[in-house]
């Protein structure tokens, strides 16, 4: 440490197809703090030193489990793998009293475009192929250690009495 000032290195899943890791990284940087961006493809190989997985959030479920960005899935998961600690960073407003039944019900198809090119595309034959872009993935409360809130840190686990404090049992009956 310099001055007495804690040091920080990040490393940025670069996101793709939209790279939004890139402008992280910059962002970052542009803070004083030493950011690299890695592939997503490098995650897993980069996990043993990493200390801790900060994800984003869409969505907070009433199960404590999260509606993260697309490849939030596989980063939970590989974080797992190595014993490296999972935060969730999420405002209370983003919580969610819906449980995740059907996976497809809250997810958006982005357009494949982003991950084929049209001309790829089209030398394919007829039905070979089916391009998926999926807008976030679910990630269960099991893969996640910690949601840290415009109200402070919370469990998993603990969502269901965070639902209590800020709904009312009939808000909660979405039939």
């Amino acid at each position: 440490s310099k001055n007495g000032k804690r040091q920080y290195e990040v490393l940025v899943a670069e996101s793709a197809p939209y790279y939004g890791g890139h402008a992280m990284a910059a962002r970052l940087t542009a803070a004083g703090i030493a950011a690299t961006v890695i592939a997503d493809a490098a995650v897993y190989a980069a996990m043993p030193l990493v200390d801790t997985v900060f994800l984003p959030t869409h969505a907070v479920m009433a199960n404590g489990g999260l509606i993260a960005p697309s490849g939030g899935h596989m980063v939970a998961l590989a974080a797992r793998d190595h014993a490296v600690p999972v935060v969730c960073l999420t405002g209370l407003f983003k919580l969610s009293p819906t449980y995740p039944h059907d996976p497809d019900a809250f997810n958006e198809l982005n357009s494949p475009a982003a991950v084929l090119d049209y001309e790829v595309d089209q030398a394919l034959p007829d039905g070979q192929a089916e391009v998926l872009n999926p807008e976030f993935d679910y990630i269960p409360p099991e893969l996640l250690d910690l949601y840290v809130t415009n109200n402070g840190p919370y469990q998993p686990s603990y969502v269901y009495r965070l639902l209590a404090e800020c709904y009312h049992p009939e808000d909660r009956a979405l039939s």
